[in-house]
């Protein structure tokens, strides 16, 4: 059979819109596709001069998207997504039933002519019916620039992508795997680019790394997979892209249990991977009873847990000795069966308020009381007249009649510690007998 030309004569393209006005088949297309049904090109011709008429009156990117998805489905069940459209039998053939050739051809035109039409607008074709349109795109075997202009469409909308669709089968004779593991890694690593520069946001960043860790899952099952290129899919996402490593756990998992040829210092590197404070509380139990694993990734598990235990049970033990952490804010609260729950950040704020509102309200009541503490010894000092001796009376607790009544002898004797009594109500009533006695009265009574 003569080899067909590439699909350059085609002038249909959507990276280039100079060339929409283009859009028509020369008589060596014509020539090309001389083997496809003529009702076939004649309606793909006045469907792409339908859509160019429609991008002309400026209708919106995503509607043209969904004419166009809803065109390639009624054309090829494979890019409408519906089982029951892909499971319905097909209809009778015709009489004169066309080659397997002529079939692969006429979807290669079909596919490359959906692609050239595409709105070049970002998310005007949902990634879903654009990852069904690169996989037959690939299962036909088309252009390679038509290739590399889907994959760059699917990486920028990858977050919403869909792990059925994205389980896209190897095509490739060399190839030994079922699934295409190349391809998404070559999506994901131009992902990451577009988080790196500003473009994503960090929100569908874990998303993209949720669906590779159970894409990794599904496709460590595959024994044709290699570990080179099992390894270069898990770090072509950062470090930080996982906030949690259960799904990368059960991937590597997998990949031992499929794999047990793997060497044991294949396995230390493999499990080098796993970051071990972000397991949770199940997956490090299920990974501390794993013998897949190597001894030192038990250890390095173990030795995490008990860092988190022994961290818990010093913040329970500081909760115990002060409710309070020195910040002011409580950790934990007990709960009604004995055991203490951790409070949420709401708690937390609600709770410091409270604590700094009280050492306002505390702060204010000891300035009242210094003041009114100096009032008091004000209002004294003048009452007592100023006058000032040897001793502090209002500090001993005695009134001024008592003070007049005490002789100087007296506070002399006091002076040379002789006959010096302690002030008891008793001794206090006796000298005010002695002070009101006449003195005519005090020898006799002596």
């Amino acid at each position: 059979m003569k080899k067909s030309p590439s699909p350059e004569p085609v002038t249909i393209s959507g990276n280039q819109p100079s060339h929409h006005d283009q859009e028509k088949f020369t008589g060596e297309d014509m020539e090309y596709y001389s083997c496809f049904d003529e009702a076939c090109i004649q309606d793909m011709n006045y469907f792409v001069k339908t859509i160019t008429g429609i991008k002309s009156k400026g209708i919106r990117p995503d509607l043209i998207g969904s004419i166009i998805a809803h065109y390639a489905s009624k054309w090829l069940p494979d890019l409408s997504g519906n089982v029951s459209a892909i499971t319905t039998p097909p209809p009778p053939p015709p009489p004169q039933t066309e080659s397997v050739t002529a079939s692969v051809m006429k979807k290669r035109f079909f596919v490359e002519t959906l692609i050239g039409i595409l709105p070049p607008e970002k998310d005007s074709v949902p990634c879903n019916f654009l990852l069904r349109l690169l996989r037959t795109a690939k299962m036909v075997g088309a252009n390679p620039n038509y290739l590399t202009e889907l994959e760059n469409r699917v990486a920028w909308q990858l977050d919403q992508a869909s792990l059925k669709e994205l389980m896209i089968p190897s095509f490739s004779h060399t190839s030994k795997t079922l699934l295409d593991v190349g391809l998404v890694t070559r999506l994901v690593k131009k992902f990451v680019g577009l988080d790196s520069e500003g473009v994503k946001t960090g929100a569908a960043l874990v998303k993209v790394a949720k669906l590779v860790d159970s894409y990794l899952a599904e496709a460590a099952l595959d024994g044709g997979l290699t570990l080179p290129e099992f390894v270069s899919l898990i770090e072509a996402l950062p470090s930080y892209a996982r906030t949690t490593e259960d799904g990368l756990y059960r991937a590597i998992d997998t990949y031992l249990k499929a794999h047990p040829q793997v060497l044991k210092q294949e396995r230390k590197e493999l499990c080098r991977l796993i970051d071990s404070r972000k397991l949770s509380p199940e997956a490090a139990l299920h990974a501390a009873q794993n013998d897949r694993l190597p001894v030192r990734a038990i250890i390095r598990v173990l030795f995490t847990e008990q860092t988190k235990l022994s961290r818990h049970v010093d913040w329970s033990g500081s909760l115990t000795r002060s409710p309070t952490n020195p910040s002011g804010s409580h950790y934990f609260e007990q709960g009604s069966a004995g055991g203490a729950r951790c409070l949420s950040k709401r708690e937390m704020n609600v709770q410091q308020a409270e604590i700094k509102r009280l050492r306002e309200d505390v702060a204010r009541l000891q300035s009242e009381c210094s003041a009114m503490h100096l009032q008091v010894e004000r209002l004294l000092e003048k009452k007592s007249g100023g006058s000032k001796g040897f001793f502090r009376w209002k500090r001993l607790g005695l009134a001024p009649s008592i003070r007049g009544s005490v002789s100087v002898e007296e506070m002399r004797n006091c002076e040379n510690g002789e006959g010096f009594e302690p002030q008891t109500p008793g001794n206090m009533k006796t000298r005010l007998v002695k002070g009101r006695t006449p003195s005519r009265w005090r020898k006799s009574m002596s």
